[in-house]
């Protein structure tokens, strides 16, 4: 493995975890605004708007990495580069 293949194995490795909370985050937070499943009862629908907006920039700086080094591993396995 190049040094390059173990950046892009790390980079996903860091990235997965809070990728997958945020994630969760998001999806709670959106059914929260909906009063989805009774998650409404939990928060009050503008707070969870206020944190689902906020939770874009996390949500954007982790996966664009995240998919680049995903993308990156995916093709070098596959032997297209």
């Amino acid at each position: 493995m190049t040094n390059f293949n173990h950046i892009a194995l790390r980079t996903l490795r860091i990235t997965s975890w809070p990728l997958l909370v945020v994630v969760v985050a998001s999806f709670v937070t959106g059914y929260m605004m909906s009063n989805r499943y009774g998650l409404a009862a939990t928060m009050p629908p503008e707070k969870a708007l206020i944190i689902h907006k906020l939770l874009h920039v996390p949500l954007l700086v982790l996966l664009v990495p995240h998919s680049i080094a995903a993308a990156y591993l995916a093709l070098k396995r596959k032997g297209w580069l």
